[in-house]
């Protein structure tokens, strides 16, 4: 538009959408009523203020770090502690499989003169969350299993001679711990040494947390608790005069995707009620794909998650949805296009607050008539018709009656879809595009990928979860 602008970006990696909530929006949905709790509890007694639970139970129940305790500490006599090889299953500590807090310390020896430049601290994959100190200082801490560890050491942590590297361990899942490769495991100096540290480390059991020991509400390290991120990051901003708002998430919503569509609409309301500006323009980033893609038909929380934020969009006034199941990455769930999704953003901007007369919203379902052998699809937003955009016009899957989904074949006529399976003679509904990574190959003739759908109202797997 040619007009300077501002961006106000509030944005935490990995964290849910209640926390973006306030607790008044959040008490009438019921769901987020025992984390609201315990926010309250923590608060009336003066705790420190984490925003996860994960630290609060440490502080609660870890005896290396409890009653002025440092396990952490490089002159910590730890000579009662036992051998134990890592990575292993920790069978010498004689500790249950599941779940439990379990430090580590191993000593490593450096040259006299340390090289330039920044060091590093390679753990590979980790189950559950660890917490990683060299010399006494932390260094990283995480609870993504399937982010490698890679953290790196400050400046002058390292020491000539004589040096201790300490993990604290919480683990919740048989079998499992530190998941990488022997050579996965290494301090790398600045010059590109490598250290390796596999083999041989003390142990010691912090908390052995069987049932009926407590376990913490969330098993993150990132913000988690509900309103926290509300209170924290918006609140301090308000009163600001602003145009509207994009929001790119539900990843972190998408196992409890049913919840979600009474979640964010409650969202949306609870933003537009603090900054006192009306219904203000709310545009929604639709999930990437993301994952390997499915051989069968097959239920699939992403998808939910996706159906959420369409129906959102469908019911909650001055919203738009940039449809990007186009985009992604199968194995990271931060894709690096980030261009298209802003240029589709834009579009919403452009068509709904500017009043473009430029196509803007995604080929919707609209309404699907039966057919002998098969079902006719109907589409708004159409804009210079349907295309293929790929060799196959893909992913669609019909069900009949018994509920049981095959691939279907899928043909344009016009601006319809006509779907239909040799498996499934007289199909009741169709899904397209219903997986994490689909072969979402339907588009508009102005470039705009479909939105993913399905015409059944069948209990999804996400039903119930809170």
């Amino acid at each position: 538009m040619n007009v300077p602008i501002g961006l106000v970006q509030e944005a935490v990696g990995g964290v849910p959408a209640e926390t973006f909530t306030s607790p008044e929006a959040l008490r009438p949905l019921k769901d987020f009523d025992p984390g609201l709790d315990e926010v309250d509890r923590r608060l009336k007694n003066g705790e420190p203020q984490y925003g996860d639970y994960i630290s609060h139970w440490y502080d609660d129940y870890d005896a290396g770090t409890r009653g002025g305790q440092n396990w952490a500490a490089p002159d910590l006599d730890d000579k009662s502690w036992k051998a134990v090889q890592i990575p292993g299953r920790f069978q010498e500590l004689g500790i249950s499989d599941i779940p439990n807090l379990t430090w580590f310390r191993k000593e490593i020896t450096l040259p006299e003169t340390l090289p330039q430049g920044t060091a590093r601290v390679y753990l590979g994959q980790v189950e559950k969350m660890d917490t990683t100190f060299v010399n006494g200082r932390e260094v990283g801490a995480s609870s993504w299993v399937e982010n490698p560890r890679i953290y790196l050491v400050p400046n002058g942590v390292l020491k000539p001679g004589r040096n201790v590297i300490a993990i604290r361990l919480f683990k919740v899942k048989p079998g499992r711990g530190f998941l990488g490769k022997r050579e996965e495991l290494h301090l790398e100096l600045g010059d590109g040494t490598v250290i390796p540290l596999a083999g041989g480390w003390k142990g010691k059991i912090s908390v052995d947390a069987r049932p009926p020991h407590p376990l913490p509400i969330g098993l993150e390290n990132n913000p988690t608790m509900p309103g926290i991120l509300y209170n924290g990051m918006l609140a301090p901003i308000v009163p600001l005069a602003i145009t509207g708002a994009i929001w790119y998430q539900g990843e972190s919503n998408a196992e409890r995707a049913y919840q979600y569509r009474k979640l964010l609409p409650a969202m949306i309301a609870d933003w537009r009620n603090l900054f006192d500006q009306g219904d203000f323009p709310f545009y929604i980033a639709g999930l990437p794909f993301y994952k390997h893609r499915s051989d069968v038909p097959t239920d699939d929380s992403w998808a939910e998650a996706r159906e959420t934020q369409a129906l959102t969009v469908k019911t909650v006034p001055n919203t738009c949805l940039a449809v990007t199941i186009d985009t992604g990455n199968a194995d990271d769930v931060h894709p690096i296009d980030k261009k298209e999704v802003g240029d589709r953003l834009g579009l919403c901007a452009l068509g709904e607050h500017y009043g473009r007369a430029i196509p803007h919203q995604s080929p919707t379902f609209s309404y699907m008539e039966r057919i002998p052998g098969g079902l006719r699809l109907h589409f708004d937003h159409a804009d210079e018709g349907l295309v293929v955009k790929g060799d196959k016009l893909g992913e669609f899957s019909v069900a009949g009656d018994d509920r049981k989904w095959y691939w279907a074949n899928a043909r344009l006529e016009g601006n319809t879809v006509i779907v239909s399976s040799s498996s499934v003679p007289e199909p009741k509904a169709v899904r397209y595009a219903w997986q994490a990574n689909p072969e979402a190959t339907l588009f508009s003739g102005a470039g705009l990928p479909t939105v993913p759908f399905r015409t059944d109202d069948w209990p999804g797997i996400t039903e119930g979860r809170r």
